[in-house]
């Protein structure tokens, strides 16, 4: 019997046991959906991670008075301040915002190829009106300066950037993005521009619209309202910590640009030599590669479901073998008696098992790869294939089918003829 005989008279088989052969590819497919499923949602939320926190470009850092603090729940923490062995932190150091006046003094001191922008949050929960048009209380509203766009990668479709004056005098000017276009205007960043819309309870007057970032939505980039860090001061609060971005001219300026903030902002943080820094440098990069590491911890919960699934589906494709060569003894004893080999009987229970591990593994593969890309269109990224994953579904998933034919398949080989052929 060749092997393509032997595959068909497979096959042939599992058609002929339709219910059992749907159980067993159930399981088997439902353990591969959840891993494939959750992998290719973290690919998308990786992509996405890239796309969006990678704003301030290769070439560009951010300053900030601690590191971002992400967590998997509970509040924040801002006691904890990492040193170096050996060197004690003074406690009139610890959790030191950046102020005002040492972000300005940053920004005029610092003479390197590079473009520097200062930032200060003014609300993340601010609702803005038009008419009798509100927003919902989700915009984030920034205080920046000239550089602000340009830092930030926002570009403007229609208006002008913030001026010295508007800077210095801190008016009411607001740049808005796309999102609050659409909801405001109608999609209309021509019509927007020079009217007058209400942040909270104050007037400002719209001097520019932003270009539709894309691909946002993880961080919501386009439902932002730009004024002046000036304006922040004046009108929301004047406390707080600054943030200061630095874009390089040439990404091979990058770790010469880092060198030189850190050697200018130390001074003026009134840090001695044997202090160590109370600022945090943060590159776009790291950041994505922070995310990056609290979303493996969803990886390993998918492989676990994964394997947990695989050993039992193992463990039920036995059971179900072992039935298979229970009822066919007869048949088993058939085929040996007109000729059939042990080895023949055995590669063909062999590539039963096979065959409902892989139909499982297709049908779980197929489905993971349409859920986890469900979640990839809510986050508008392109359409994302793990196909490390999936081969590594489809091999596992045939080396399942056959350890689990393994035991089964040896059973029907050394069936007695005669006495298969006695059995009822």
């Amino acid at each position: 019997m060749t092997f393509s005989d032997i595959l068909s008279l497979s096959w042939r088989t599992i058609r002929s046991n339709r219910l059992r052969t749907g159980i067993t590819v159930s399981i088997i497919a439902f353990g591969i959906m959840a891993l494939i499923g959750i992998i290719t949602a973290i690919e998308a939320m990786n992509q996405s991670l890239y796309e969006n926190f990678s704003i301030l470009g290769a070439n560009s850092f951010s300053i900030r008075f601690r590191e971002r603090n992400f967590r998997m729940g509970g509040p924040p923490r801002t006691d904890i301040k990492k040193t170096k062995k050996g060197v004690k932190e003074r406690a009139s150091n610890l959790g030191k915002v950046i102020t005002f006046d040492e972000a300005r003094a940053f920004k005029d001191r610092y003479d390197f190829p590079a473009t520097v922008s200062i930032s200060k949050p003014a609300s993340f929960n601010a609702t803005l009106f038009f008419e009798d048009i509100k927003t919902n209380p989700n915009v984030r509203v920034m205080g920046g300066d000239e550089n602000y766009l340009l830092n930030s990668g926002y570009e403007l479709i229609s208006g002008r950037n913030f001026n010295k004056l508007d800077i210095e005098s801190g008016r009411n000017v607001v740049i808005i993005g796309s999102d609050l276009v659409k909801k405001l205007f109608r999609n209309n960043p021509e019509y927007a521009l020079g009217k007058i819309i209400r942040v909270g309870t104050n007037r400002y007057r719209i001097i520019g619209t932003l270009k539709e970032r894309g691909a946002s939505s993880f961080l919501a980039l386009d439902n932002i309202g730009l004024i002046t860090y000036n304006n922040t001061r004046r009108v929301f609060s004047s406390e707080g910590s600054y943030s200061i971005t630095v874009r390089a001219n040439e990404f091979s300026q990058m770790d010469a640009a880092v060198g030189e903030a850190t050697g200018i902002l130390r001074p003026i943080r009134k840090l001695n030599f044997k202090d160590p820094d109370n600022f945090y440098i943060d590159r776009s990069d790291s950041l994505v590669e922070t995310f990056k590491n609290l979303l493996r911890y969803v990886r390993y919960a998918a492989v676990l479901i994964g394997i947990i699934t695989l050993v039992g589906a193992a463990i039920g494709l036995t059971n179900i073998m072992l039935v298979a060569v229970s009822e066919r003894t007869r048949e088993i004893g058939l085929s040996k008696s007109i000729g059939a080999k042990g080895s023949t009987i055995r590669v063909q229970f062999l590539w039963e098992s096979i065959l409902i591990s892989l139909l499982g593994a297709g049908i779980g593969v197929l489905l993971g790869v349409l859920v986890g890309n469900g979640f990839a269109l809510f986050l508008k990224t392109g359409f994302v294939v793990p196909w490390i994953w999936v081969l590594a579904g489809v091999v596992i998933c045939f080396a399942t089918g056959l350890i689990a034919g393994l035991y089964p398949a040896y059973k029907a080989s050394k069936l007695d003829p005669i006495n298969a052929l006695r059995y009822e």
